[in-house]
């Protein structure tokens, strides 16, 4: 039984067997071929946080894989009041084939997946957001190939997307560019020193993005963070993802966004909508991408 907690649970060659699958799974869902290898199979999708593209193509993803969902929301569960998470993951693991959480701190999601009989998937966490860079990195494998030895320029808050990057930087052999403003810089994540080999630090975005193939970013208040929202505000003013900053990047660019995006604070109307930008390709992939990495969890390599 394998879990799929962070990015680095996967290696390189199973990561890239997912792209592979994916493509094919986008292929049979464009054109309407039936495939339901997980016929029977039942997913629980577990919310502390609130969702959109995460629940929609899980629950999406699992009915066209043929089996069905369940959703458990923290106010309408006895996790709400107090129940402790071991047990939750005693019961809820053997009801169901698979689960999906999307929660707070990473700790809660390993001390689930550490009681479960059954995968347990990262539909994000504080720390992580394994599912979102998967569907990204088949983003650019689909326009433009292989990613290994390309630039990823990532500018603004320090967050779980940025640390998720950096764990598909090592893995996947590219070079991850970060740009935050002073005080919002990446640490050591878990206890894990970062990974300068892969990593280069500017507090420039500017020179972030200059050669990069990819230009992403996220809003700069992350769920959890409101009451910080005012002075993320003054202290990444100069962090917009515009049409100034695309143009230095590598010609043929492309602009990623994990969704919501706030135009006019992170990213400029112009950009989100202009040629170079991928978000919505990769909003709809995370469906792909998840149906891929359903079927493997479950059932293995697949190669018909």
């Amino acid at each position: 039984m394998r879990h799929y907690l962070q990015f680095s649970d996967l290696n390189r060659d199973e990561i890239n067997h997912l792209f592979l699958r994916a493509k094919v799974l986008k292929h049979r869902f464009k054109n309407y071929i039936p495939y339901q290898p997980l016929t029977d199979r039942m997913l629980a999708m577990v919310f502390e946080k609130s969702s959109t593209r995460t629940r929609v193509s899980f629950e999406a993803g699992i009915y066209q894989l043929g089996g069905s969902s369940i959703v458990l929301n923290t106010s309408e569960s006895q996790l709400g009041r107090g129940e402790p998470i071991e047990d939750v993951a005693r019961v809820i693991s053997r009801m169901v084939d698979i689960v999906m959480i999307r929660t707070f701190d990473q700790s809660i999601l390993e001390r689930f997946a550490a009681n479960s009989r059954v995968p347990v998937i990262n539909g994000l966490t504080n720390e992580f957001h394994p599912c979102q860079v998967l569907a990204d990195i088949f983003t650019f494998v689909e326009f433009r190939q292989s990613i290994e030895g390309k630039t990823v320029a990532w500018i603004g808050d320090a967050n779980n997307m940025s640390y998720t990057w950096l764990q598909a930087a090592r893995l996947l052999g590219f070079k991850l560019n970060v740009a935050t403003p002073p005080g919002y810089e990446m640490k050591s994540q878990l206890g894990v020193p970062l990974d300068t080999g892969h990593l280069t630090v500017f507090t420039d975005p500017i020179e972030a993005a200059r050669g990069a193939h990819i230009v992403t970013t996220d809003v700069w208040t992350s769920m959890g963070f409101e009451a910080e929202t005012d002075a993320r505000k003054k202290a990444f003013a100069d962090f917009t993802v515009d049409a100034d900053m695309m143009k230095v990047a590598a010609k043929d660019a492309l602009f990623m966004h994990c969704l919501p995006a706030h135009r006019g604070e992170e990213v400029s109307a112009e950009v989100l909508e202009g040629p170079q930008s991928v978000v919505w390709d990769e909003a709809e992939n995370r469906l792909h991408a998840q149906k891929a990495l359903m079927e493997y969890l479950l059932l293995g390599k697949i190669d018909s």
